[in-house]
């Protein structure tokens, strides 16, 4: 008896707190590094679950409700899912939840890919809000993000797009509207370029017995980068925009190399004075 009226109280505690804060039922899919980022972040302030297909992935997942079943999902009633699957499986895992969502529930993803998420939107019926944190768990410290970005597409939903919005204030992020063709143009100047770059650092090194500061800096941000998905890192570069990025990276290699090979010293000062402008 005892038992059954400390639950009506929390009950109506908890329907207290809904009316007077602004908390909402979020289910996160994916348990992974960013998926556990954010069920970190919203979990003491909403309602929140994890859902996962692997139980394995869900150990270490605290303070919120753990999911494996889609019944699961339907008692919960989500008002904002946030897909944390990896990019590969993204649209897929949308798929596989849908039919368990109320019609009112907001969709919402992270993926740094967005190809073919404008036309899954439409053709789901439901409302969404799609953003991109710009930083991930293998370069940025998730504890300080004051200097990172992330970016929210302009055709999202009023109130998806507060709610991240709002969200990303919190971590003092900097925040851009970009529309999803906008997004795809960025993604390939601001991830092609540099992935690229890195790529061909690592396919011609050779063992250094003793590297110097900057061959060693390059070489972490190597690591870190092939550390990374490999469905993910081949989506950013299969980007329509990305084959232009490359030529220009190839253009700019062929002009440098004939200086080098003819020992142009002006030559190389114009090129250097050239590229340090760019890049203050």
């Amino acid at each position: 008896m005892m038992q059954a009226s400390l639950y009506l109280y929390c009950l109506f505690i908890r329907s207290l707190i809904r009316i007077f804060a602004p908390i909402m039922k979020i289910l996160i899919l994916g348990a992974g590094k960013m998926g556990s980022f954010f069920t970190d972040l919203l979990s003491f302030q909403h309602e929140t679950a994890v859902y996962d297909i692997d139980p394995r992935r869900l150990r270490f997942v605290y303070n919120t409700c753990r999911f494996t079943t889609l019944d699961e999902i339907r008692e919960f009633r989500p008002e904002l899912v946030i897909n944390a699957a990896t990019v590969k499986y993204t649209i897929e895992a949308f798929k596989q939840v849908i039919p368990a969502l109320p019609q009112d529930c907001i969709l919402s993803d992270i993926a740094s890919v967005k190809t073919q998420l404008p036309e899954f939107y439409r053709e789901s019926g439901f409302r969404f809000v799609s953003t991109h944190p710009m930083f991930g768990p293998t370069f940025a410290s998730l504890s300080n993000l004051g200097n990172e970005n992330a970016i929210i597409i302009s055709e999202s939903d009023h109130l998806g797009k507060v709610f991240f919005k709002d969200l990303y204030q919190s971590l003092g992020l900097n925040i851009f509207e970009y529309t999803f063709d906008e997004h795809d143009e960025t993604m390939a100047y601001s991830l092609s370029i540099p992935f690229v770059s890195t790529f061909v650092f690592a396919a011609i090194m050779k063992k250094q017995e003793a590297p110097g500061t900057t061959f060693k800096k390059h070489m972490a941000i190597a690591k870190g980068l092939l550390s990374e998905d490999d469905y993910l890192l081949q989506e950013i570069l299969f980007n329509p925009r990305t084959p232009g990025q490359v030529e220009n990276i190839r253009r700019e290699l062929k002009d440098l190399l004939q200086i080098i090979e003819e020992h142009d010293a002006e030559g190389m000062k114009a090129y250097l004075t050239k590229i340090r402008a760019k890049i203050e």
